[in-house]
C-alpha cells in the first residue's frame, strides 16, 4: 500500500513524513526526560518510569485513512490522522498523570489540541489512559512545520492491562468472545483497586519521610 503524494502539502513524501514526525518525537521525549530530571533533582522522585514511541506504519495510515472515507493522500493523512507519532509515558501512580499532564502543557511551544481522560472515564472495555493530541513546532531548513503527537499517560498497571487487550483484539479481530471481554472488565477493576492501593501506600511513606525530616 501506497500514499499518493500532493505537492499542496507541507509534507510532501513519506520520507519527509518519517523525518518530521521522528523529530517531534525526539523534541517531546526530550522536553519529558529534561522534566523527569528536574523533578528529581528538586523533589527527589521520578515521575516518568519510561517512555516509548513509535510512527505509524504506512500500511496502518491507509487501513485508517479507507476506515474514514479518505483518499491515500500525503495531504489526508497529515490533516486527518492524529496518532502518526505516538509517545506513551509509563508512570508509577495515577497522581503522576495528571502532574506529568500539567508539565507538558505548561511548555510554552507545546499547544493541546484535545484532551481525553480515560481515566475519569474508563471506555467501555475497561480501558484507562489519559490521552493529549498536541503540535510541536519541528525547525527545517526552509520552514517550520507544527507536528501532532498523541501522547498517552498511564501506570504501570493500566500499561499491561491494555498491552493485554490489545493482544486480544488482534487475536480475535476485535471480536473477542463475551467471557474474555468479561474477563478483561473484571482486571481493569483490580488494575483500578491496585493503583488506588499503591498510591495509598506511597502516600504513607512520604509522609513518614517528612516527619523524619
Amino acid at each position: 500500500m501506497e500514499l499518493k503524494v500532493e505537492r499542496d502539502s507541507d509534507i510532501e513524501s513519506w520520507m519527509e513524513v518519517t523525518l518530521v514526525y521522528n523529530s517531534a518525537l525526539k523534541q517531546i521525549s526530550t522536553k519529558l526526560e529534561i522534566l523527569n530530571d528536574e523533578f528529581q533533582h528538586v523533589h527527589r522522585y521520578n515521575p516518568i518510569e519510561h517512555i516509548k514511541s513509535r510512527i505509524k506504519t504506512s500500511e496502518s495510515i491507509v487501513k485508517k485513512l479507507r476506515r474514514h472515507g479518505y483518499e491515500s493522500t500525503i495531504q489526508n493523512m497529515v490533516q486527518h490522522v492524529n496518532d502518526i507519532a505516538g509517545i506513551r509515558v509509563i508512570c508509577s501512580f495515577t497522581s503522576d498523570i495528571y502532574r506529568i499532564a500539567d508539565m507538558i502543557r505548561n511548555q510554552s511551544d507545546i499547544r493541546v489540541i484535545s484532551i481525553k481522560d480515560y481515566i475519569v472515564n474508563p471506555k467501555p472495555s475497561g480501558y484507562k489512559s489519559y490521552h493529549m493530541l498536541v503540535t510541536v513546532p519541528v525547525y527545517l531548513s526552509d520552514r517550520i512545520i507544527d507536528a501532532k503527537v498523541e501522547i498517552q499517560i498511564r501506570t504501570v498497571a493500566m500499561d499491561f492491562w491494555a498491552s493485554l487487550e490489545h493482544k486480544i483484539h488482534y487475536k480475535f479481530e476485535g471480536n473477542a468472545p463475551e467471557y474474555i471481554k468479561n474477563e478483561l472488565i473484571d482486571c481493569a477493576r483490580m488494575v483500578a483497586e491496585l493503583d488506588a492501593k499503591m498510591l495509598s501506600l506511597n502516600e504513607e511513606v512520604r509522609n513518614t519521610d517528612q516527619k523524619r525530616d
